[in-house]
């Protein structure tokens, strides 16, 4: 029978997922954008990269200190500063009349990102009960995938239709509001008094999450290749349908994620991750050797299944590793992995792109999302039922096993 304590859908959550998808959906819009602005500027795929690597090289450097900001500020007051700078930083984009300082604002904008992610992400866990947070993430996420289709087609249109002048500025509106309305945000008590639990250590990478941590730098990588070289590998395939191949990923996403969790709650991470990487494996196979628009279409619905499941799942049971005033530490190296997985890969990806082409980017992301499967396979093979190691909010059904 549902209760009050574990209700998920409160006001405070509510606002936390539009926000996080807010924030998200710019995000997003600047992804297939973002090169254009590269080329524009006289950049090549070599710049493409590095303006993708310093962002999240930013973004990493933040998340680390997360736990001590949280003992000595109000999480709140850390997600309004994030969001605040994420703002200003992408208006900002438009004074850049060079590839330097749009590294410069891209540095400042990327700290932004990885203070509001992190606390988005533990303010999101600390209101979700802690026997549904597996389906709670999952609908936390489900903001960030109708991002995912929102963001780059906005970003697209507003290249046809206007300019990057107010690409930029209309990004930085929506992200004031955001501001604004985080200030409505309430923290759930229990939050409250894990933060005074909180260690004043600066804790750069939390152990009991490496492994989990390590599969999400491996699948950042192959993002990292879809988020920042597809709008060029598009224009190098005459494939004209951009918008409508990052709207089928994040529809597939959306679907997946309604449904991931609840299975993630009941039975582990193995039946999530495993059918997810073979998933995400085919769909960048047909997205390399795809020759017609209807190919990169069916790619991007077969990769948004699999990635769509994966991410929450794994969040999630970095969460369940670690003790509730721990989620920022977890929360750091599980975003911190991330993040250096896109933003290395989309580096190291852009020099393939450069020495061979945009095609070879994903053929690489395929050999890397294989190398995860295998790992992670080979991790249940040697820990045995996975259930027993993976977190200690999950309650398996013996018999529906």
């Amino acid at each position: 029978m549902t209760t009050i304590n574990n209700k998920i859908w409160s006001l405070s959550f509510i606002i936390v997922v539009i926000l996080n998808a807010l924030v998200f959906m710019i995000f997003e819009m600047l992804l297939p954008t973002l090169p254009l602005f590269v080329t524009a500027l006289g950049g090549g795929a070599g710049q493409v990269g590095l303006v993708t690597g310093i962002f999240m090289l930013s973004a990493i450097l933040i998340p680390p200190f997360a736990g001590i900001l949280s003992r000595k500020f109000d999480k709140k007051i850390l997600l309004i500063l994030g969001i605040l700078i994420i703002a200003l930083s992408t208006g900002a984009y438009y004074l850049s009349s060079n590839i330097s300082t749009l590294l410069l604002i891209r540095l400042i904008h990327g700290a932004g990102f990885g203070l509001a992610s992190t606390y988005f992400a533990t303010l999101a866990a600390e209101i979700i009960p802690k026997d549904r947070r597996g389906e709670g993430i999952g609908y936390f996420g489900v903001g960030e995938t109708v991002a995912i289709s929102v963001g780059p087609m906005i970003g697209i249109m507003t290249l046809e239709l206007y300019d990057f002048q107010r690409l930029f500025f209309g990004g930085m509106a929506v992200l004031l509001l955001a501001v604004i309305m985080a200030v409505f945000i309430k923290r759930a008590p229990k939050g409250k008094e894990a933060d005074k639990q909180v260690s004043e250590k600066f804790k750069l990478l939390e152990k009991r999450v490496l492994f989990p941590s390590f599969l999400i730098f491996l699948i950042g990588i192959a993002a990292g290749g879809i988020m920042s070289f597809f709008s060029l590998y598009a224009i190098e395939r005459d494939f004209t349908q951009v918008g409508l191949f990052f709207l089928l990923i994040a529809a597939a996403s959306f679907i997946i994620r309604l449904l991931s969790g609840k299975v993630f709650d009941r039975y582990g991470p193995s039946i999530i991750l495993i059918p997810g990487s073979i998933l995400s494996i085919v769909g960048l196979i047909i997205l390399y050797v795809a020759e017609s628009d209807s190919m990169f279409l069916i790619a991007a619905i077969i990769y948004g299944f699999g990635f769509g499941a994966i991410f929450p799942a794994v969040q999630t049971w970095c969460m369940n590793l670690v003790e509730e005033h721990e989620h920022e530490d977890a929360m750091a190296s599980f975003f911190n992995f991330f993040d250096l997985g896109i933003g290395g890969g989309s580096f190291v990806l852009g020099l393939v792109a450069t020495v061979a082409s945009y095609q070879a980017v994903y053929l690489v992301a395929t050999i890397v999302y294989g190398m995860a499967l295998v790992i992670y396979v080979v991790y249940v093979v040697v820990k045995g039922n996975p259930n027993k190691h993976y977190g200690k909010s999950v309650h398996v059904d013996k018999q529906a096993i």
